[in-house]
């Protein structure tokens, strides 16, 4: 009997000392706990902070205001006084020099494709790590409109949608796209083979002029030979029914071809090319002077024809999946 109500009387001494000291002390965990990014926190999180305080106030309050099971403290102490080595550590430096490398163009799948090269890793486990180091995909204007009418002849289309392409230089597309900065407009003319979609030649000019379209032309015919019955596909542009164009075209052997009037989905290659450029490039950075966009903008379609892999290339770049199938 009378040892228990020694016992009672020691509770409430503690309890006193608790409520003497818990203003000041559970306003410190509160504080801690909502730092740490939940407001009631979990036990794990109250055994850290309690951890973190534990040279500032005495373990056994602490345990009490965060309400929390002595042996719960204890378990997770035992971790936090020796923490377990990063298992992924290695992984991790290889995302973010892959993620830098890209200049965040590249997301979780891309990122994962490259480290199977090295690690044996599953895309879950790169996406968690990437959530997890703070690090994602940054990426996804004006739209140039070439269309003036008939002013020529206009090609059927050839193409039809058909975009797969079983060996290089069989199908080709081309477009103009706008780019506008500092006041001064820019225009891209490029060639992109569907069977990788490979950059094959490009012209970026301050005017939409026939020459653009006709340089971009000469230097994609000095890659291949005559009369190889290759499809050059574009839309319904001013350029393109042109009789200087289309004579180039029927010299070399080559056969027109032409989406329906309106209709971007039939030269959709070269629109998802476009959109690919412009998140990738002029969304993603900032640019100093036109000058710079213009330096970047080449570096941009080196690297994308050279060392940006696809997935559906199975994770080599157009080039290697070119050279590769040789």
């Amino acid at each position: 009997m009378h040892r228990a109500v020694s016992e009672n009387q020691e509770r409430s001494r503690r309890r006193s000392d608790c409520r003497s000291t818990a203003p000041s002390c559970g306003e410190c965990i509160l504080k801690k706990i909502e730092c740490l990014g939940c407001r009631e926190g979990t036990a794990r999180e109250k055994a850290q902070v309690i951890w973190e305080l534990r040279h500032e106030h005495k373990i056994g309050l602490l345990i009490e205001i965060a309400n929390i099971p002595r042996s719960t403290y204890y378990y997770y102490s035992k971790q936090f006084d020796h923490p377990k080595p990063d298992r992924y550590a290695e992984i991790k430096t290889e995302i973010r020099r892959i993620y830098d490398e890209s200049k965040g163009r590249y997301g979780y799948r891309r990122i994962t494709k490259e480290l199977k090269k090295k690690f044996v890793v599953n895309h879950k486990t790169v996406q968690k790590l990437m959530r997890k180091m703070g690090i994602f995909c940054r990426v996804r204007m004006h739209k140039y409109n070439s269309y003036k009418g008939d002013v020529g002849r206009i090609a059927p289309n050839l193409l039809e949608r058909d975009f797969k392409a079983d060996k290089p230089n069989q199908k080709w597309v081309t477009d103009v796209t706008e780019f506008a900065l500092f006041g001064i407009k820019l225009y891209l003319s490029p060639i992109i083979d569907l069977y990788n979609g490979e950059v094959i030649s490009y012209n970026l000019s301050r005017h939409p002029n026939l020459n653009q379209v006709t340089d971009m032309l000469e230097k994609a015919f000095s890659k291949i030979p005559d009369n190889t019955n290759l499809i050059l596909h574009s839309d319904q542009g001013w350029q393109y029914q042109h009789k200087h164009y289309q004579k180039m075209l029927k010299e070399k052997g080559v056969k027109q071809s032409m989406s329906r009037k309106g209709n971007c989905l039939d030269n959709a290659c070269a629109e998802n090319f476009f959109s690919l450029l412009k998140t990738e490039l002029l969304y993603l950075q900032e640019f100093h002077s036109v000058e710079h966009f213009i330096e970047e903008l080449h570096e941009y379609i080196e690297w994308y024809n050279n060392k940006r892999i696809k997935l559906k290339l199975n994770g080599l770049s157009p080039i290697d999946f070119r050279q590769k199938a040789a």
